[in-house]
């Protein structure tokens, strides 16, 4: 073939209805292409049998005849000659020839052969008193010819006759035979390929028009993405044995103790309590759950598999509640230094307010009092920050929380008792902005309604031991409350609440910090907390 080459051929994808349709092609010709022969020559031989068999009992009828026993002993040929030819007439064969012992014809269906020696070498045995058939070329053509005895009353061999059936008929017989065979083996081909079409149609309905080699590439992409997942994955069936389970859910539940090869196991044998089963009873997704297998915690979702409006099975997602905490603080982090550059942004433009409005007032002396009282205050209240607490990401983040507070008209006092040094870690610095900021935002909430509204915050470092005193003139929390304030969700401020002091109690652990709050019904709270505090070298100037 020119222009494609035989590598190119072999790499060709065939649809999967050419597939069929040729593989059943192939199965149905190589069937009948064996069928044909092993009929053929179960066929040729059975017609070969039915004609010597026929020619046999022509040979006994005549041999039998009282006409041709009494024209042999009588030696007159002329009524054996009348009787064979009405014989073969009747019968169809080829020839009836009457011999006596001398082999001479008695009949012939060519009269002036009659009186004549018999043709074709094969009659001796017949003369000796056998029956027999073969195949052989006298005066007509070759033929398939039977003998038989001819005997006496007295059981004396008066001659022998010979019956002869045309290898013609025979071969005629098995050409129709063949042609049959022929004809029902092209009936069962496009019989064949209108079940293959079918088939194929049936099949490609159920793969959704897709065929074998994009199944398999779908497939294999699908099963690159759930194993590149970081989440660890989970699939069960219907009945609830485990299809599925991804590399990160491999490795995350290896930690836990579990076990490797977990495919095919009952889910509650593999890990108890684990939701799944609820879900295929019920339908019904499950959104970050917590799970605890052997002590360790996951953040867990389930969701059931739905095909037709059939539950089929269901797929559970696993992450470490460790690494989502530390994510949960990070964003906290974040959000928090977000809220307070934007709270320094608002109250630098609304000075910058004050300032346009004095210049087109033209009040300047009014505009350079101001300006002095504005620089002299934020030089104050900055250089206490930045001069005592030499982390300049907390120092920025206290500066920020100053800002929000006046933007709330609240006042906020930060005090310095020692020197803060840099902490070691980076991890510290994030932890206290969630443990500060998450406090912080708390009571300047709970300051809305107070007729006096300030907030001191006292900072101070002895002994590798960071102390953090927040003191408030609000409210006060009730007594009742007290155990609860600190659990995740638990707030009297409406739904959806109640993060910030779980945040802050998670970020205490995670230093292996202790606190105590007291609190007095309408006269305010005091939170105080240690913090172990290793700090960077050459961290105090």
């Amino acid at each position: 073939m020119s222009g494609v080459s035989v590598d190119a051929l072999l790499r060709r994808k065939f649809k999967l209805r050419s597939i069929i349709i040729c593989l059943v092609i192939i199965v149905v010709a190589i069937s009948l292409l064996i069928t044909d022969v092993l009929v053929s020559n179960t066929i040729s031989d059975q017609i070969m049998d039915d004609q010597e068999e026929k020619a046999l009992t022509v040979a006994r009828i005549v041999a039998e005849s009282e006409t041709v026993q009494q024209g042999l002993a009588e030696e007159t040929p002329e009524n054996i000659q009348l009787f064979a030819n009405d014989i073969r007439s009747t019968s169809g064969v080829l020839f009836i020839v009457v011999m006596d012992m001398n082999g001479i014809r008695y009949s012939h269906p060519n009269d002036d052969l009659v009186g004549l020696p018999f043709e074709g070498e094969d009659e001796a045995n017949a003369l000796m008193g056998q029956e027999y058939s073969s195949i052989s070329k006298g005066t007509l053509e070759t033929s398939l010819r039977s003998f038989t005895p001819v005997m006496s009353e007295d059981n004396e061999q008066l001659g022998a006759v010979a019956v002869g059936i045309s290898l013609e008929n025979v071969e005629q017989t098995l050409d129709e035979s063949h042609k049959n065979l022929i004809i029902g083996s092209l009936f069962g081909i496009i019989t064949g390929i209108i079940g293959a079409l079918l088939i194929a149609n049936y099949i490609k309905k159920i793969l959704y028009g897709l065929e074998p080699f994009t199944i398999a590439k779908t497939f294999e992409e699908r099963n690159t993405m759930l194993q590149s997942v970081r989440e660890g994955i989970i699939a069960v069936d219907k009945d609830a044995r485990i299809t599925l389970v991804n590399k990160s859910g491999l490795q995350l539940f290896a930690k836990a103790g579990l076990k490797n090869d977990p495919i095919g196991m009952e889910i509650t044998e593999y890990m108890p309590r684990n939701g799944l089963e609820e879900v295929l009873q019920t339908g019904n997704s499950e959104l970050d759950s917590e799970l605890t297998i052997n002590g360790m915690s996951f953040v867990v979702n389930r969701t059931p598999l739905i095909v037709d409006n059939q539950i089929i099975g269901a797929i559970s997602t696993f992450r470490d509640k460790t690494e989502v905490n530390e994510m949960a603080k990070q964003l906290s982090g974040v959000k928090l230094y977000a809220e307070a550059l934007r709270s320094q942004s608002h109250e630098v433009m609304n000075k910058f307010h004050v300032i346009l409005g004095l210049v087109r007032n033209r009040s300047y002396e009014e505009l350079s009092h101001y300006i002095r009282e504005l620089v002299d205050h934020k030089n104050n209240e900055i250089g206490s920050v930045t001069r005592n607490i030499k982390d300049p990401v907390l120092a920025g983040f206290l500066i920020g929380k100053l800002s929000y507070a006046r933007e709330n008209g609240i006042t906020l006092n930060i005090v310095n008792e020692t020197d803060i040094p840099s902490p070691k870690s980076s991890d510290t610095t994030h932890e206290l902005i969630t443990i500060l900021g998450n406090l912080i935002d708390n009571v300047i909430e709970a300051l809305t309604d107070s007729d006096r509204k300030q907030i001191d915050v006292k900072l101070s470092y002895e002994h590798e031991m960071l102390k953090l005193k927040v003191e408030d003139t609000g409210p006060g929390i009730k007594r009742q409350h007290l155990a609860h304030i600190f659990e995740k969700g638990f707030s009297t401020k409406g739904k959806n609440r109640g993060y910030g002091l779980f945040l802050l109690k998670n970020s205490m652990d995670k230093l292996g910090g202790n606190f105590t709050v007291d609190s007095f019904q309408g006269e305010g709270t005091v939170f105080t907390m240690g913090i172990p505090y290793e700090i960077e070298v050459n961290g105090i100037d």
